[in-house]
């Protein structure tokens, strides 16, 4: 007889619940989120438990390498397609999540979700937190202009660098709406500050990684790309194909097909990693082309340029000056990016 776990991991608390091969429930228990404390608990079945599965989530990168290292035999799932198993119930609780989840791996049926590596992670996570900066910046700014039109005052093409003299001069007639602009203007100077130095480290790191620079190579392809995309994939090696990466990184269409009468395929599926997509579509813009189509097909060229170590050459008919014109407006680039 063979034993399969599921495991419902919440912050605080993970749901436990073991099988046999032929569907008994044998234990349901709720023990803290500690890689010692479940392996504690499934210590009466460690002999022959086959798979121990649990739902990709914020404490993966951290639990599914602890489950590894105290010998479990962890596997990481796909959210998607955990939810779409544990659909059919009719309660959703952590009991019955472990429930399905042990299920799942009972009749195989599931996905393997990838856990990066360490370095990965923190690399990603400066492009997150580069992200999330920008984002606030711009609200703030988005709110100050939105206050401003409560007084018919407009702001048109005002650039970056002025923007904060021209909306003190703007309100410079009222002491309450100067004193509370002013101190969202002093947030928002913070903020880019803050930005500009996450960038700088971004930029830095861009520098000096080779890969990286061989995706630059690409028209259109900048730093936050090149970053966004090898920290994505992680490994290469994953891919069997380069064109399978399109579709990892939800940049094919959709299809649903049934029967002779009906087949429709729709927009993008928009799969896996927004930020990547997004970082895609706007290197592709720069081409001016269909961009949905040209940034899937740059996820291919990375990746077979990073599996073959090759560079990218474009058009076969470019010279080599005029190749080494463009190496230098590259390098005069990353340069800029580091002032």
């Amino acid at each position: 007889m063979e034993f399969f776990c599921g495991l419902d991991v919440g912050m605080d608390q993970t749901a436990i619940c073991v099988v046999d091969d032929k569907g008994a429930v044998l234990l349901e228990v709720a023990v803290t989120t500690d890689p010692a404390t479940i392996k504690g608990a499934l210590s009466p079945y460690l002999a022959r438990l086959r798979r121990v599965g649990h739902e990709a989530g914020a404490l993966s990168p951290w639990l599914h390498p602890e489950l590894l290292r105290v010998g479990l035999p962890a596997i990481c799932l796909e959210t998607q397609h955990v939810r779409a198993a544990l659909h059919a119930q009719r309660n959703k609780t952590d009991r019955a999540d472990a429930l399905g989840i042990a299920h799942i791996m009972r009749t195989g049926w599931f996905r393997r979700a990838r856990i990066k590596t360490a370095l990965g992670y923190l690399l990603r996570l400066q492009l997150t937190h580069r992200r999330n900066l920008k984002r606030k910046f711009l609200d703030l700014e988005n709110a100050i202009r939105h206050s401003l039109k409560a007084f018919g005052i407009r702001l048109n093409r005002i650039g970056r660098g002025g923007f904060a003299q021209a909306v003190r001069d703007a309100v410079a007639g009222g002491a309450l709406i100067s004193e509370l602009i002013d101190a969202m203007l002093n947030a928002r100077a913070v903020l880019w500050k803050e930005y500009c130095r996450l960038h700088g480290m971004v930029v830095k790191l861009v520098a000096g990684h080779e890969q990286c620079r061989r995706f630059m190579q690409i028209p259109g392809v900048g730093p936050i790309a090149a970053l966004s995309f090898m920290t994505a994939i992680d490994d290469p090696s994953r891919f069997r194909r380069s064109r399978d990466v399109a579709a990892y990184l939800g940049l094919t269409s959709r299809r649903w097909q049934s029967g002779t009468s009906i087949d429709v395929q729709g927009q993008i599926s928009k799969a896996g990693d927004a930020d990547v997509r997004r970082a895609l579509y706007e290197a592709a813009s720069a081409l001016r082309k269909a961009v949905v189509a040209v940034a899937g097909k740059l996820a291919v060229i990375m990746h077979a340029m990073w599996c073959d170590g090759t560079t990218y050459c474009g058009d076969q008919a470019v010279s080599t000056a005029d190749a080494a014109s463009h190496a230098q407006r590259r390098d005069r680039r990353l340069l800029g990016g580091l002032a």
